[in-house]
């Protein structure tokens, strides 16, 4: 696997207006980006997306409920890997499987064109190899 960059990082929230004011009132970040609860940035130098992820959506994205199964450790924030091509994210689903890690969800594209796998890390951290289409140059790499 070869990571190329941080594709994202977005803590994962319980309590999205609390944590939007922290982020945009006492550290003055600006997010241009709204769905629902869950608000981003792409134009923050440094990375290409940061959001707050409400755990909702958090576990309705990783089990298809809106309630984060408890036999699993709460993730206190996302952080997505990108890798160069969607078929990239399948070898890595692959590779981390072969370690012995065990994914949360196997590589899948998204509603919004991202192929992804996720996993915790052993601190607890939701983690994300995923191949972004708009992050690349052309921006409309069909998965495959």
């Amino acid at each position: 696997m070869q990571v190329a960059f941080v594709a994202g990082f977005s803590p994962i929230v319980r309590d999205p207006a609390t944590s939007r004011a922290f982020y945009a009132d006492a550290l003055g970040l600006s997010f241009e980006g709204e769905e629902g609860a869950y608000v981003f940035t792409e134009k923050l130098g440094g990375v290409k997306h940061l959001g707050l992820w409400p755990l909702s959506e958090a576990a309705q994205a990783c089990f298809g409920t809106p309630e984060w199964p408890g036999g699993i450790p709460v993730p206190q924030a996302t952080v997505e890997l990108e890798v160069g091509t969607v078929g990239a994210v399948e070898a890595a689903a692959n590779e981390l499987e072969a370690r012995g890690y065990r994914l949360i969800h196997a590589a899948r594209t998204e509603p919004w064109s991202q192929t992804i796998t996720r996993l915790l890390s052993p601190e607890g951290l939701l983690v994300g190899v995923c191949y972004t289409p708009s992050f690349h140059e052309g921006g409309d790499d069909p998965p495959g």
